[in-house]
C-alpha cells in the first residue's frame, strides 16, 4: 500500500520543522536582511543626491536580497543535506521507498518556507525601508505606486527559487558545505567576474541570479536588463533544469 503524497510532504514538514538549524537560519534571515534595510536606508541621502534621475527607493530598501538569497539557500540545502549528514536519510527511504517521491515532497516543504519567508522578508523590508526614508529629505516609495508590488512579490519569488536552486545542489552533492560553496559561486562570484567572460556566453547573464533576474527588484527600468520578468522566468527555467537533474541523480544511485 503506497504512502499518500500529502503524508509525504507532512512527514518532511516534520522534519524540518524539528530542526534547530530551520528555525536558526530563519532567525538569520529576517535579523540580517531587516538589519541590512535599515542600513542601507541611514545613507540614501547622499545615494540620491549623487544621481536623482536614477533614484529608485524600492529597490534601495531591497537591497538586502543580495545576502538573503545566500540565507535562504543555505535553509534549501539542509533540506536535503541535514539527513545526509545524521545517515537518516536511509530511514526515509525505508519509509518513502519511491525516490522521486521523497524528493518532490522535500522540494514542496522548501518551496513552501521559501515562498512565505521570501515574501515576508520583503514587505518587511519594503515597508521598514520606506519609513526610514520618511525621516529624511529624500522622496520615498509608497505600496500603490507603479512597479512597487511588482518588485516586492517578485523579489519573493526570486528568493524561492534561490532555495529551489540550493535544494537542488544539495541533492547532487549531498553535502552542506560543497553546495553552500557551489551557490556562492553561482550568487556571488559568477557575476563579480562577469567581465571576464567571453562574449558568446554573456548571453546567459540575462537570467543569472544577482545579473538579469534581480532586475525584477527595480521599478526604474534598467537599460540593460529591460525585461525584468523575463529575465526572473529564464532563471528559473535555469532552476527547473537543475532540479530535474537532481531528480535522475537521486533516483539512479546509492545513498
Amino acid at each position: 500500500m503506497s504512502v499518500p503524497f500529502t503524508r509525504s510532504v507532512h512527514a518532511e514538514w516534520i522534519k524540518l520543522r524539528s530542526l534547530r538549524s530551520t528555525w536558526y537560519t530563519l532567525a538569520c534571515l529576517f535579523a540580517v536582511g531587516l538589519g541590512i534595510t535599515a542600513l542601507a536606508m541611514n545613507s540614501a541621502g547622499k545615494t540620491y543626491a549623487e544621481d536623482p534621475q536614477a533614484w529608485d527607493p524600492t529597490n534601495r530598501s531591497l537591497t538586502s536580497y543580495i545576502v538573503a538569497q545566500l540565507i535562504i539557500g543555505v535553509l534549501g540545502i539542509l533540506v536535503i543535506t541535514a539527513e545526509h549528514a545524521t545517515g537518516l536519510v536511509q530511514t526515509s527511504l525505508i519509509a518513502t521507498p519511491r525516490r522521486p517521491r521523497l524528493l518532490a515532497a522535500k522540494v514542496v516543504v522548501a518551496v513552501g518556507v521559501a515562498v512565505v519567508a521570501g515574501q515576508v522578508l520583503m514587505f518587511a523590508a519594503f515597508f521598514l525601508g520606506q519609513a526610514v526614508l520618511t525621516t529624511q529629505d529624500v522622496p520615498h516609495a509608497r505600496f500603490g505606486d507603479p512597479g512597487v508590488l511588482s518588485a516586492v512579490t517578485g523579489g519573493g519569488l526570486y528568493l524561492a527559487a534561490i532555495a529551489l536552486l540550493a535544494v537542488g545542489l544539495g541533492t547532487l552533492m549531498r553535502a552542506t558545505a560543497g553546495a553552500l560553496a557551489t551557490l556562492v559561486g553561482i550568487v556571488f562570484l559568477v557575476p563579480a567576474l562577469a567581465g571576464l567572460f567571453p562574449a558568446w556566453l554573456r548571453g546567459m547573464f540575462f537570467y543569472w541570479p544577482t545579473l538579469g533576474a534581480s532586475a525584477v527588484f527595480k521599478t526604474v527600468p534598467d537599460p540593460d536588463f529591460p525585461h525584468p520578468w523575463l529575465n526572473l522566468g529564464g532563471m528559473c527555467l535555469g532552476v527547473a533544469a537543475v532540479l530535474a537533474v537532481a531528480f535522475v541523480v537521486f533516483r539512479r544511485r546509492d545513498v
